[in-house]
């Protein structure tokens, strides 16, 4: 299982190290793909140290585990802001949909319930 966690990590890190230095020198493709979603150019840099960021602790996390978690907690926030950024341009919406934020609370909640975590 441990290498398949490597494995998984090192190259998620990699994607993320290219993707945020991409963003560091202003790629093109990046950049269209920022205009299109409406992120400010001259804040490109937070979303660049973000992943930048999120690489080394992934790496590091593999040495010792509270890194790995507090990074693999910042790469999923930073996807799921990704991800509402996409949805808002391509519904025209402000938010993500009501019935999508229920959904996550809902389970989210079911997931730390007591009395769940307690029966066999």
């Amino acid at each position: 299982m441990f290498i398949a966690a490597v494995l998984v990590s090192a190259v998620l890190a990699a994607l993320l190290l290219l993707s945020g230095v991409g963003k560091l020198r202003r790629d093109p493709r990046q950049m269209q793909t920022m205009e299109r979603v409406r992120f400010p150019a001259d804040k490109l840099w937070l979303l660049a140290v973000a992943e930048i960021v999120g690489a080394i602790g992934l790496v590091v996390g593999l040495f010792w585990w509270p890194i790995g978690v507090a990074a693999a907690i910042g790469v999923i926030a930073y996807f799921v802001g990704a991800v509402a950024s996409h949805l808002r341009v391509v519904t025209g919406a402000s938010s993500p949909p009501p019935s999508c934020c229920s959904s996550v609370w809902r389970r989210s909640s079911c997931a730390w319930s007591p009395s769940e975590r307690n029966s066999p």
